[in-house]
């Protein structure tokens, strides 16, 4: 692929990964980000300066940014639509400009408004965390991970290729969906979904007394489902705005199916009490292991361990000889939901596979989720 000068407007995790992406993909790559503080230190773009991630950073549009090949809006979505009034008469006629928003529809509206269909592809890489900022981006990220790509009916099919080829060296799995078929989708398996962890949480911090047990003992099942409450809230406020008519249309549905729950309880229903659990099971058991919706498949084990000094340390020391990076590890407190004492999270299939076989050999009991 020809060397090419790639622009970036909001520079943290997705666009922090995105950019080392494109380094491994070629080095020589010419690589900007736009310092929109401009009376104060953006340490993120410092350390991406550091580590040669990023060539250039600058404090106006104007400088860099009318020689880029490719534009990637990585801010908060609202922001993303005004950058693109102030990039309209700068920009060459062959820049590609896209974003990584969840939410497509307004977008492609300001798009259209602003008369730029013929340089916009919508993108939305379908990976993340519930970490943020540049420090916690990795090239990897973006590995096996669905990236929708939606295009305007005026933009090129040879921007299109560019941008869907760009993509699969990333690793990630390009799709290419309609801007509106794409905010239903997300709607569900993304926008309502983090809406209900959060509530959830928002339902136990309530609900708990002063010496907070409901904390304290919080677990296993508990912190799965939750663990995307911990996003960015600007991110999500601006999703929820800009996402507003899809995510109420199935918030009031799941609402409604709530409802129906409790009717159950009250007349103590055992059969559609099962078949609620009967269904959701066989469905959730259907789909890849790949992802859920935004949530990246984690790679985790537990098993057994003796509670004697330097137990975890011989496992740690055991998995590293042997080349497996751990990304995370703990004691489970509470095991009500849980097998195993030992959670181990790795980087990949890779790492949790060979995890398994080799602690396996040393007649360790592991369980694999």
């Amino acid at each position: 692929m020809e060397n090419l000068t790639i622009g970036f407007i909001g520079f943290g995790l997705i666009g922090g990964s995105i950019a080392r992406a494109l380094k491994v993909i070629n080095k020589d790559f010419t690589l900007m980000a736009y310092q929109y503080h401009k009376d104060k230190p953006n340490t993120d773009l410092d350390c991406a300066i550091s580590d040669g991630v990023l060539d250039h950073v600058t404090n106006s549009l104007e400088v860099g940014f009318p020689d880029c090949d490719i534009i990637f809006l990585c801010a908060p979505v609202l922001a993303n639509i005004t950058y693109l009034q102030q990039l309209k008469p700068l920009i060459k006629p062959t820049c590609i400009l896209t974003d990584v928003g969840s939410v497509k529809g307004n977008i492609h509206t300001a798009v259209t408004e602003l008369d730029l269909e013929k340089q916009f592809i919508g993108g939305h890489p379908m990976t993340g965390s519930e970490k943020t900022g540049y420090h916690n981006s990795h090239a990897l990220l973006l590995e096996n991970a669905y990236y929708i790509l939606t295009p305007t009916n005026c933009v090129s099919s040879e921007m299109i290729h560019t941008l869907y080829d760009l993509v699969e060296k990333f690793g990630s799995l390009p799709i290419v969906l309609d801007a509106k078929e794409h905010d239903e989708i997300t709607a569900a398996i993304s926008h309502v979904p983090h809406i209900i962890a959060a509530q959830l949480v928002n339902l136990v911090r309530e609900s708990d007394d002063q010496e907070e047990k409901m904390r304290v003992l919080a677990a296993g099942g508990f912190k799965d489902i939750t663990r995307i409450a911990s996003s960015s809230p600007t991110m999500w406020q601006n999703i929820c705005l800009t996402n507003a008519p899809s995510i109420k249309r199935l918030l009031d549905r799941y609402i409604t199916s709530l409802s129906e729950v409790s009717k159950a309880l009250m007349r103590m229903d055992e059969d559609y009490l099962y078949k609620i659990f009967d269904t959701a099971s066989e469905y959730r058991s259907s789909i890849s292991n790949k992802s859920i919706g935004m949530l990246k498949k984690v790679f985790e084990i537990y098993l057994d361990i003796a509670d004697e000094a330097g137990a975890i340390a011989i496992i740690a020391t055991l998995l590293a000889s042997n080349q497996i990076s751990i990304k995370n590890i703990g004691i489970i407190h509470n095991r009500e939901f849980e097998e195993g004492v030992l959670r181990i999270e790795f980087y990949d299939e890779v790492g949790a596979t060979s995890a398994t076989t080799l602690l396996k050999e040393y007649n360790y009991r592991v369980y694999e989720k």
